[in-house]
């Protein structure tokens, strides 16, 4: 009988699961493992059947009892047999008594609404070459975020995620995380008035966050992240369709639809304000 075996990993060995999800399309970020490993190294869970790594979730565990499920795969050759659903139980189980949210493909959300979660809303992906984007006069100063920041920063991320994520936004947004991975902060008067990241990806570029007190203020942060990247580079951002404005800052920079996701929790919906997201962090860590 094949003996199969669900334990947490390191990032290492979790690197497989990354190439898993490269092959599914999701387009994983050239050096995110590191920043979402740290977050939660007792999250990331792989099923081994003799041996061999051939399932994988994320179960990233907040402060304040939040959780947030990724990396959900079952390797082609070993799926129908069973072992991606031990390999949803062990991850579930590890976030028992949390809020769990996902952001769910197409094909898992009716597996997922039987498993206890609802929807909150969906993720509209938006991906090209991104065109000169005109905005108006924001009042707002727009530059590289610094350590010094950092503190700042976390507080006002808290705002647009269900609970304070230090280690995780400490992580995403040092100065000297890498190369491939740079973040800008906008002020005014002082005051932080919105911030984004964008990152290398396989396949180009993606924005996350890109977190706004207003569209122009986001309009900015956007032009800044991607004046900065190679010329004819690809973008992609990550909105919440239910954000208008940030539907249209894609359309405007010319960005088209190509990828679409549910926002689902299990648990109380933490009534993000979805109007101050112009662009989900990840679709892996929320």
């Amino acid at each position: 009988m094949p003996d199969f075996k669900i334990r947490p990993v390191g990032a290492a060995e979790f690197a497989t699961a990354v190439e898993w999800a490269a092959g599914e399309g999701w387009n994983p970020g050239l050096c995110d493992l590191p920043a979402f490993h740290a977050t939660d190294p007792d999250g990331f869970l792989m099923g081994f059947l003799d041996g061999m790594p051939v399932s994988s979730i994320s179960v990233v565990r907040y402060p304040g009892d939040f959780g947030f499920l990724g990396f959900y795969i079952v390797h082609p050759a070993h799926r129908g047999r069973g072992l991606g659903l031990e390999t949803w139980n062990a991850g579930m189980a590890y976030l028992d008594g949390c809020t769990v949210g996902l952001d769910g493909v197409v094909a898992q959300q009716d597996n997922y609404r039987k498993s206890g979660f609802k929807l909150a809303g969906r993720n509209i992906r938006h991906m090209g070459v991104p065109g000169p984007l005109q905005h108006e006069n924001t009042n707002c100063t727009v530059r590289p975020v610094t350590a010094d920041d950092l503190t700042a920063l976390i507080a006002y991320d808290a705002r647009h995620f269900p609970v304070m994520r230090e280690s995780f936004i400490r992580n995403w947004l040092s100065p000297a995380a890498d190369a491939g991975r740079q973040s800008l902060l906008a002020t005014r008067n002082g005051e932080v008035a919105g911030f984004g990241t964008v990152r290398a990806c396989r396949d180009g570029y993606k924005i996350g966050p890109l977190f706004s007190e207003d569209a122009d203020v986001a309009a900015a942060l956007f032009a800044g992240l991607t004046d900065s990247l190679p010329a004819g580079a690809a973008v992609a951002l990550d909105t919440p369709e239910d954000n208008a404005a940030a539907v249209a800052l894609a359309v405007r920079a010319g960005l088209e639809p190509v990828f679409e996701t549910a926002r689902m929790y299990r648990g109380p919906d933490p009534g993000l304000p979805l109007a101050c997201i112009f662009g989900v962090t990840t679709f892996e860590l929320g």
